[in-house]
């Protein structure tokens, strides 16, 4: 049977071109390194290096067996790492989904204040419930849940979905058209102002149009930026409207740099939850991060 420890050492020889730079790098006497090859030539019944003056160069085989293991080979080297026990007492680390705008406004500013190691990692909500479930991930926060009996979610805020407007936007001649109702100047007055809007996800401004109006909004906005935080601060003291989550403004809305202009006739709100596997290590640590979302966001 082949041993794995042949092509570890076939893949330093290959990265190092010499039987001595593959046993500093592998920190292993040279004979032993020339022990492996010759017992790995000898498995796959072929040459795998051309031994020069110089240098050993590979075969066109040798190319094609580094090209095949290789990838194995390093995710192996990052498992070996990854979960080598050590002497020294390990920070703990903790992996948290969820959208970019909910970090920076919620746990951003606290990660200096945590005694563990936390990594955030970005994406769409399933590709987070299945990394979770994988454990890949320690903690999410979604407005989905998902059907994997190992989760467990915890209800702790709402969102709604909200026409937000920087404090110099002009809205007295909306109130009027509000309190009349009809739906057709209502439009009217929004498609005439200046519109934010995100290059990923235009998500929200949809579902918030077709619900109040029954169909697709029929305009794009004028200025397109890279996520809502830079909505939020392109908003704030300026002109402008955006359909944004409420809580992402909430700061603003009090000091009084962004106002409300409408939440619609018909409400969008999410329920936000914790997402958790029903057994963890890091019990302190995730009650650690939950306390934080509470603190800022209920």
């Amino acid at each position: 049977m082949v041993n794995l420890e042949w092509f570890r050492t076939f893949k330093a020889i290959y990265e190092t071109g010499s039987l001595t730079g593959a046993a500093e790098a592998l920190f292993v006497s040279q004979p032993g390194v020339s022990l492996h090859l010759s017992s790995l030539e000898a498995y796959v019944g072929y040459k795998l290096f051309d031994r020069t003056s110089r240098k050993l160069v590979s075969t066109e085989r040798g190319k094609v067996l580094y090209n095949y293991i290789q990838e194995a080979l390093a995710k192996l080297e990052e498992a070996e790492q990854h979960f080598h026990r050590s002497t020294e007492k390990e920070r703990p680390t903790i992996s948290i989904g969820m959208c970019f705008e909910t970090f920076q406004f919620t746990l951003e500013s606290y990660l200096p204040t945590f005694n563990f190691n936390v990594i955030i990692k970005f994406g769409d909500y399933p590709e987070m419930l299945s990394d979770l479930d994988a454990g890949i991930l320690d903690l999410i926060i979604t407005p989905q849940k998902g059907d994997y009996p190992a989760l467990h979610y915890e209800p702790f805020s709402k969102e709604r979905i909200v026409v937000v407007g920087g404090a110099k936007t002009d809205t007295s001649g909306f109130a009027p058209i509000l309190k009349h109702g009809d739906k057709q100047e209502i439009q009217d007055w929004l498609k005439k102002q200046l519109w934010y809007g995100t290059t990923g996800d235009m998500e929200h401004l949809r579902r918030f149009w077709h619900l109040n109006f029954g169909k697709r909004p029929d305009f794009k906005p004028n200025y397109i930026v890279p996520n809502m935080s830079s909505i939020v601060r392109c908003l704030s003291g300026g002109e402008g409207l955006a359909v944004i989550p409420d809580f992402l403004s909430m700061k603003q809305l009090e000091r009084g740099t962004i106002k409300l202009i409408w939440e619609g006739h018909k409400h969008i709100e999410n329920t936000l939850y914790f997402g958790t596997r029903k057994k963890t290590i890091y019990e302190n640590e995730i009650r650690q991060i939950k306390e934080v979302f509470l603190k800022e966001m209920v």
